[in-house]
């Protein structure tokens, strides 16, 4: 199958041989030889080229698809959708990447593209006394009173991509851009593969339901496994999933015929064994339980930072889990919020479209609870759901994030062209796929500059937009500096963080605050299960 990608150059060559041969016979061989001689001239150096995979993976074919996005601009308001459509992403998200990994110019002429008058829009405000700032290098400390080994992470960072939905050469070109640009590289629940481990990038090892290289042979959790892993010095914190943005409360299953030697041996399974992860996790069942295998983590790694990921569903479930963190003592030392817009290579429709709390309110509803029980200032929270541009950054700081990990704006990095054929195995760019013959011409070192451009401008830009807004540390940011017009003839603070929550507010429950959720839900949470209380706590 993977030659059928070659048989339109193969075509051209032939055509040039019999062109050759009969050129003298008539004036149309001789320019049919001259244009197939040219493109296989083309081809050739497309198969040599490594700069770009798609050249290598479509020879010649390819060129047509530059041609066609070269003239798109004047033909867009015609055939095609508008540049701000989001599908998932818009065009113009994907080339703001693409110059930032490029370093190529990504100012724009003549305007906003957006109608700033529509009913529904959004800004930050700037000021008349701008700042000037000396660093870009903006920094967050993980690591509360209960972790031996604070990290000192960057505030934009890979989210969690496994090896296995990625390929060797992504996996390598991530980690390597991490390590040039200081920042860490999630590594989703496929554990730590020997491509991890090539350049020594920090890394965040991700532990799901699966709990892929720390397991025994049933699947179960094994203290041992995991504490050989989790002390590599690479590994920098532990995060334990328990459910993602585009899938919550769903499974997953990597059937046995696509499990290779190197899969098994990062994930700890057997070659050709279907790879399940369940929908829930067997070493815990209640939020106590969850603090105390958080803690058990953090005592095997030798006090590493260790938190966990959540999508929030049922309101009461996480104040379960709040609850719990007061009636045990056990801090997590960070919680990364995954919203509902969150991306994966293969989800249900229905799962990926209409279940989970999408990323804004769900990262205010954890910042004001753990505002709420006094433990912000000890439990730090990252966040994660379509995060492109230094504006998302901004926004979502100020929602209540101490931090930012992107997906998709690193596999844009890499090149991706939002093909969404992530979960057929036939990636054109050779980014998600294990087709060798496809992920080879993947140049890992030249896409690891593109992965450190892309973080540094991003960053940088960050700066830019906080000394706009007269600030002096993306922390100072809150709800006040972002507006958000919710009908044609208003605009006030984002009603989605008009509630404000003061600390220790929510330990009286006999005077919560007034907030639907809290007045609903919190009495109705309790440490000791998932389940809805029917009583008070």
């Amino acid at each position: 199958m993977a030659l059928i990608r070659y048989l339109p150059f193969a075509g051209i060559v032939l055509l040039f041989i019999i062109s050759l041969g009969f050129w003298h016979t008539n004036n149309w061989w001789v320019v049919s030889a001259v244009i197939a001689g040219a493109l296989s001239i083309v081809g050739i150096v497309d198969l040599l080229q490594t700069r770009k995979a798609l050249r290598a993976n479509y020879p010649v074919i390819v060129h047509f698809r530059y041609l066609f996005e070269a003239i798109r601009p004047q033909l867009r308001q015609y055939l095609f959708e508008s540049d701000e459509d989001k599908v998932p992403f818009s065009r113009n998200q994907r080339e703001l990447v693409y110059q930032r990994a490029q370093k190529l110019p990504e100012t724009r002429a003549f305007g906003t593209q957006r109608n700033v008058y529509a009913e529904q829009y959004e800004w930050i405000n700037h000021s008349v006394a701008p700042t000037t700032l000396n660093d870009e290098h903006f920094r967050v400390v993980i690591g509360g009173e209960q972790c031996k080994h604070p990290y000192s992470a960057s505030i934009l960072n890979i989210s969690a991509m496994s090896f296995g939905s990625l390929s060797p050469n992504a996996i390598r070109a991530l980690n390597r851009g991490a390590k040039l640009g200081n920042f860490y590289h999630d590594t989703g629940e496929g554990s730590i593969s020997r491509y991890h481990q090539e350049y020594d990038g920090d890394l965040v090892w991700e532990l799901g339901s699966g709990y892929f290289g720390a397991r025994n042979a049933d699947g179960s959790f094994s203290p041992e496994r995991f504490a050989q892993r989790a002390k590599l010095e690479q590994v920098k914190m532990i995060e334990i999933k328990l459910s993602q943005g585009a899938k919550p409360g769903h499974g997953g299953m990597l059937p046995g015929s696509k499990v290779s030697a190197e899969i098994a041996e990062a994930r700890g399974i057997e070659i050709g064994q279907d790879c399940i992860s369940p929908p829930k996790h067997s070493a815990f069942s209640t939020p106590i339980e969850l603090l105390n295998f958080v803690q058990q983590l953090r005592e095997l790694s030798g006090g590493k930072p260790v938190g966990f990921k959540l999508a929030i569903g049922h309101p009461w479930e996480w104040f379960a889990i709040a609850k719990a963190m007061l009636k045990t003592g056990i801090l997590p030392d960070f919680i990364v919020v995954d919203g509902a817009e969150g991306g994966t290579g293969a989800a249900p429709v229905e799962f990926a479209d209409h279940i989970g709390t999408p990323m804004r309110e769900a990262l205010r509803l954890v910042h004001n609870t753990l505002v709420g029980i006094n433990v912000r200032q000890q439990v730090k929270i990252g966040a994660a759901g379509k995060i492109i541009s230094a504006y998302d950054m901004a926004r979502t700081i100020a929602l209540g994030a101490d931090w930012c990990n992107s997906a998709r704006g690193f596999m844009f990095a890499l090149s991706c062209v939002q093909s969404l054929a992530c979960h057929t195995d036939h990636c054109p760019t050779g980014i998600a796929t294990q087709e060798k013959s496809r992920w080879k011409n993947l140049d890992s070192q030249n896409k690891a500059v593109r992965v450190f451009n892309y973080h540094h401008q991003t960053v940088k830009a960050l700066k830019e937009v906080i000394e706009a807004a007269g600030l002096k540390h993306p922390r100072d940011l809150g709800p006040e500096h972002i507006i958000h017009r919710t009908s044609s003839v208003s605009a006030r603070s984002m009603e989605v963080i008009h509630h404000q929550l003061t600390p220790g507010s929510l330990l009286d429950e006999d005077n919560l605050p007034d907030h639907i959720l809290f007045q609903k839900f919190w009495t109705h949470a309790c440490p000791d299960t998932f389940e809805y209380c029917l009583g008070d706590a």
